[in-house]
């Protein structure tokens, strides 16, 4: 039987109601400084801590529970004979119930500004040492972590006078889960600050739910949202959604791959994209004119795609949007009569995501599950070094075909590899992503650009081993090629750009993405 629970809590939702109910059923409240002053100005009668321990709370509150009459009260197994009389010849009454959350650890980090020496205040030492303790000995002891589980414990407890033991295992796991979840804040906090702790001995990451899906990549697979503590800017996890059906496993996978493909770029973007890969891609000098020119770079792909704007959506791009069956509208904002445009369609999912071109932040892990393990490395900051591009054919490339060169090796580095990207005037014109050789990359590209391959460019996340598309590309009209380089067959392919007057340039960086 439950006869003394000790409770002290940093959120205090229903604690002064739970409390009251406890009491009611003659249990004794044992507590703790803050939680102790809020139950007692409730008009409860509580013992505070320091009449159990007999040694007062001291160096700021640092030290309060950390004694042998609370944790034996805790541990002490109550089918143990040896156990009780032990406590029996001590002088110490068993704890029957914890009722613990603990300090504000992710609240604090979270805030702007926070210091060192505050986060580390934050860091609670006495209640995860008491929760362990009681979740350990869950047989005998009751331990609630999070207030969502104040009634049902309740229920129990007036209805047979006692939790049962299904009920007390399922919170001691809570109780697990919720403190690896926070010594796991703890780590990533203190890595980094540390900054040359990139890549641990061990790794132990920790997500937060974020929503249940009713399926994943398939139907008959099971699946769930996570999101990562902190992520709250520019990022899928932080998006707020205005209208339409609930997002998919499939949305927010092919969600993401728009969004960082879009902080690529600063001026007005729309990127198009289907099963993660980008099909219409265009900046110009307004989001309307970029999605009439990224819808018209591929308008059969992009039916039933993602749309993603670095822009505020107006009525009249709105109006354009709703011509064709889009699944997802991704901008930072919507004027109040575009909203209403897009609305009119039931099942479209409209978000909206402040700091949609926040760059994802150095230090940012990209991790990869394989079975029986995690690939894990850092995320792919980087598009060119312009000191260190190479000219390296007769032609150099104008001004113009510059600028569509960069735009098109943004497009490619996230296209499935192998990849190849054709564009001209700020605009794809054709995409052949993830193929089995370049050669054949480029030739769907270029298949589907038509006329318009005349005077393109021409992007490669990774070298040609050939010269065969240098040959295709000069057959489509292309005029300026842009590759990592770093094959050593490199002189072929210069040779035949230098043949058919193309200019061509090394980056000396691969993109592969996979």
């Amino acid at each position: 039987m439950i006869k003394r629970a000790l409770i002290s809590v940093s959120d205090k939702t229903g604690i002064v109601e739970l409390a009251k109910e406890l009491s009611g059923l003659g249990i004794e409240i044992i507590s703790t400084g803050g939680t102790a002053r809020v139950l007692e100005d409730a008009g409860l009668k509580v013992t505070n801590i320091s009449d159990i321990t007999g040694f007062p709370e001291c160096l700021d509150g640092r030290v309060k529970t950390l004694h042998p009459k609370v944790h034996a009260g805790l541990l002490a197994m109550r089918n143990n004979p040896s156990h009780m009389k032990q406590l029996e010849k001590l002088g110490i009454k068993t704890i029957d119930m914890v009722i613990i959350n603990l300090y504000p650890f992710k609240e604090t980090i979270l805030r702007e500004g926070v210091e060192l020496e505050e986060a580390i205040e934050n860091i609670d030492i006495g209640g995860p040492t008491m929760l362990r303790a009681a979740a350990k000995n869950y047989q005998d002891v009751v331990v609630v972590v999070d207030p969502q589980d104040y009634p049902e414990v309740l229920n129990e407890l007036k209805t047979s006078g006692d939790v049962s033991v299904q009920t007390k295992f399922r919170l001691a796991y809570k109780v697990f889960e919720h403190t690896c979840h926070y010594d796991a804040l703890i780590a990533k906090y203190l890595r980094d600050k540390l900054g040359n702790e990139f890549f641990p001995n061990t790794l132990t990451l920790t997500f937060e739910k974020a929503q249940d899906m009713r399926y994943g990549e398939n139907p008959h697979q099971k699946a769930v949202f996570y999101k990562e503590v902190g992520a709250d800017k520019g990022c899928i996890a932080s998006a707020k959604q205005l209208h339409g059906k609930e997002l998919s496993y499939n949305n927010i996978n092919d969600a993401n791959g728009a969004l960082e493909l879009l902080k690529e770029f600063d001026e007005p973007t729309v990127v198009a994209v289907k099963h993660a890969n980008p099909c219409g891609v265009a900046s110009a000098d307004n989001i309307y004119d970029a999605y009439i020119k990224a819808y018209e770079a591929d308008p059969v792909s992009i039916f039933g795609g993602i749309i993603a704007a670095n822009r505020e959506i107006d009525e009249k791009t709105a109006e354009e949007i709703n011509k064709i069956f889009i699944e997802i509208v991704i901008a930072p904002s919507y004027t109040e009569k575009a909203l209403e445009i897009l609305s009119r369609k039931k099942n479209i999912r409209i978000l909206e995501l402040s700091g949609i071109a926040a760059k994802v932040p150095d230090g940012t892990y990209d991790m990869k599950k394989v079975v029986g393990g995690l690939l894990v490395q850092g995320y792919n900051n980087s598009l060119i070094d312009m000191n260190e591009i190479k000219y390296v054919t007769e032609k150099k490339p104008s001004g113009k075909q510059m600028e569509d060169l960069v735009f098109a090796m943004k497009v490619v580095k996230h296209t499935k590899s192998n990849g190849i990207v054709l564009a001209k005037d700020k605009q794809t014109i054709g995409i052949g992503p993830g193929q089995t050789n370049r050669i054949m990359a480029a030739r769907i590209a270029i298949e589907y650009g038509g006329e318009r391959t005349k005077g393109a460019v021409m992007a490669s996340d990774a070298f040609f081993p050939f010269p065969d598309c240098v040959e295709a590309a000069a057959a489509a009209g292309v005029e300026a090629i842009i590759q990592p380089g770093g094959s050593l067959r490199d002189q072929e392919s210069i040779d035949a750009c230098n043949k058919h007057g193309i200019a061509m340039i090394f980056t000396g960086m691969r993109h592969f993405k996979h």
